[in-house]
């Protein structure tokens, strides 16, 4: 397990699987601001749901969030996106409703830098996040992100296209 101080990531469980697909893709305003993809039904115990982890993908590592203090599911994060030619990847998480406005969300990002940057030996990170998106864009801002520009109107949700802001990280501007 990968830790913070007030959060850890650890691999996906199948027991992880349900809760997250209720909480956080079943609840379809969510999963429409989180993904780039439409948000349709995924049938409970599918191997389709994008929460199932895929051991044999490289370039997408998935993990359960969990609260350092009581070992609670908290959400979900990844590295996607995996570039090992140009050492780059894509920074995501989503919590559950119960686990947010605790400040997890910094950490949470705090240790998938950690994990990109000093176990995978990457180069650089990037997110990008709904311009009203507050709670991500101050966690990544948090742990050193740069803002390197708005996508306007790049992302399609729930009827109304939205401004996507994209910040980076390098290796060399990274302070864990």
């Amino acid at each position: 397990m990968l830790k913070g101080s007030k959060v850890g990531l650890r691999a996906r469980h199948e027991d992880d699987v349900p809760i997250l697909q209720a909480e956080l893709h079943d609840d379809v305003v969510n999963h429409s601001r989180a993904q780039s993809r439409p948000w349709r039904p995924v049938t409970p115990g599918s191997k389709r749901s994008h929460f199932v982890v895929d051991d044999d993908e490289e370039r997408h590592v998935q993990f359960s969030v969990v609260r350092a203090a009581d070992g609670m599911l908290a959400g979900s994060a990844a590295l996607w996106g995996i570039d090992t030619h140009n050492r780059s990847a894509h920074v995501g998480l989503g919590l559950l409703p119960s686990a947010r406005g605790q400040g997890l969300g910094t950490d949470v990002v705090a240790v998938l830098c950690h994990y990109g940057f000093v176990v995978r030996g990457l180069r650089r990170l990037q997110i990008e996040a709904l311009s009203d998106n507050t709670a991500m864009l101050r966690a990544a801002e948090r742990n050193g992100f740069v803002r390197e520009g708005v996508l306007r109107s790049s992302a399609w949700v729930m009827g109304d296209f939205l401004d996507e802001v994209l910040l980076g990280l390098l290796v060399e501007d990274w302070s864990p």
